[in-house]
């Protein structure tokens, strides 16, 4: 949606040298659906900022512990994945310690999960607010995913403390962690942006979405080694973008053998080609956003 800014002056018997400029903001549908317009994200930053602070706050007020959820929940998955995976069902772990192996990989994994599920439905939650006033609709998946980047940062303490007590010291590889972060939130905006267009129109593609994160964590590297994999299969395993992600955080955090580059590039181009392709489908489909809602 374009914006065009002029100036008017009201018809009055006041002369024109004393009237004030006054402006008109007029409002013009898009010529045509693929016209990004990206400008009017960085116009309306301070917006991304107050959503994404505003469903921070929501997740977090009126609780006993507050963010020491985010330190409690993981503690008790990586308890259950521990004695189950590696104690009864003896799967490797490349030489680290599981409970360390399972939370460098459930970091970005929780990130991407829960920002896939808090932003599936965003748009609709916020039909309020959609059907009054005009913003880049795509504004609330991508505050929505945003968020979730708190949640992450906070982890980063509890595995780094992990680390230390299992004697594993961080390396170099940590200053790639802002990289890798950037990636894992271009990959959970790009599927996001797919599942919140649909669900605007289909609000039942919340429970298909419940359904995929489930199945895609046994798809991912999540509870085991990449090495499990047989070496024939990897490059198409890589279609899945969560494996370039986990296997990049398990390398920054953790300094075992550096990710295979063509894993990672691979990974990395489907989440660019996803990201492009959603967001296209996400203009297409904002035309009717205020009408269905």
């Amino acid at each position: 949606m374009k914006t065009i800014v002029s100036a008017e002056t009201s018809p009055n018997r006041t002369p024109i040298s004393t009237q004030v400029a006054q402006p008109t903001v007029v409002i013009e549908a898009h010529r045509s659906w693929w016209e990004l317009e990206l400008y009017e994200l960085w116009k309306y930053r301070e917006l991304i900022l107050t959503i994404c602070w505003r469903d921070i706050k929501t997740r977090y007020t009126q609780s006993m512990i507050g963010v020491g959820w985010l330190l409690i929940s993981p503690l008790f998955t990586i308890a259950v994945m521990t004695v189950i995976f590696s104690y009864w069902a003896k799967i490797p772990s490349d030489g680290v310690p599981y409970p360390l192996f399972v939370y460098s990989a459930m970091l970005p994994w929780g990130y991407f999960s829960k920002s896939l599920e808090r932003s599936s439905t965003s748009v609709a939650n916020e039909s309020s607010l959609i059907t009054k006033v005009y913003f880049p609709r795509v504004i609330i998946p991508i505050a929505s995913t945003l968020g979730g980047l708190v949640d992450c940062v906070v982890g980063f303490v509890l595995v780094i403390a992990m680390g230390l007590w299992f004697g594993i010291t961080p390396t170099w590889g940590i200053l790639t962690l802002p990289l890798l972060l950037g990636l894992a939130f271009a990959t959970a905006l790009a599927i996001s942006l797919w599942f919140t267009a649909i669900h605007v129109r289909y609000h039942d593609i919340a429970a298909v979405t419940g359904i995929l994160v489930q199945v895609w964590m046994y798809a991912s590297p999540v509870i085991y080694p990449l090495s499990m994999v047989p070496e024939q299969w990897r490059v198409v395993y890589s279609l899945n973008p969560m494996v370039g992600v986990i296997e990049g955080f398990r390398w920054a955090l953790l300094g075992k053998a550096s990710p295979d580059l063509l894993l990672m590039t691979i990974s990395m181009v489907i989440v660019f080609v996803i990201l492009a392709g959603g967001y296209l489908f996400f203009k297409k489909m904002e035309r009717s956003f205020a009408d269905v809602i």
